[in-house]
């Protein structure tokens, strides 16, 4: 199944929304999937909760603010925490949602290659008052 991109309501449902602004979801959703494709292109299944996240940032904290006081209520929230932006483990979950980045295994052998040893087997009898009893056959 490929990437289908999520909706403004599903951004309002990730975000625990009542109601949310269509237009600029919207614009969010498309931006933040621009940005996504940055890493991986074309988006991979699964994909949509990245895209949400990187969306609800910037949709909750669209101006960075990182201390606020209205009143008697005061909000300090971490440097970096709006804004349209994707965070390392962003890109990591990108990249393991395609199938990169992960450890793997390169076989250098070729196809052709003979399991069987490339040296002769001797007889060992001729050589066998060279070794121990038992440390031969």
């Amino acid at each position: 199944m490929p990437f289908v991109p999520p909706t403004a309501e599903q951004l309002g449902l990730y975000l625990g929304l009542d109601e949310i602004q269509g237009d600029r979801a919207d614009l969010l959703i498309a931006t933040a999937i621009g940005l996504c494709q940055t890493v991986v292109k074309p988006l991979p299944e699964g994909a949509e909760a990245v895209v949400l996240s990187v969306a609800g940032r910037a949709y909750v904290n669209p101006q960075q603010v990182s201390y606020e006081t209205i009143g008697p209520m005061s909000v300090q929230r971490p440097q970096g925490s709006g804004g349209l932006y994707l965070t390392k483990s962003d890109k990591s979950a990108l990249k393991s949602l395609a199938g990169r980045g992960g450890a793997f295994t390169v076989d250098p052998t070729p196809e052709s290659a003979d399991p069987s040893p490339t040296w002769l087997i001797d007889d060992y009898s001729v050589f066998a008052e060279d070794f121990e009893e038992g440390w031969y056959p």
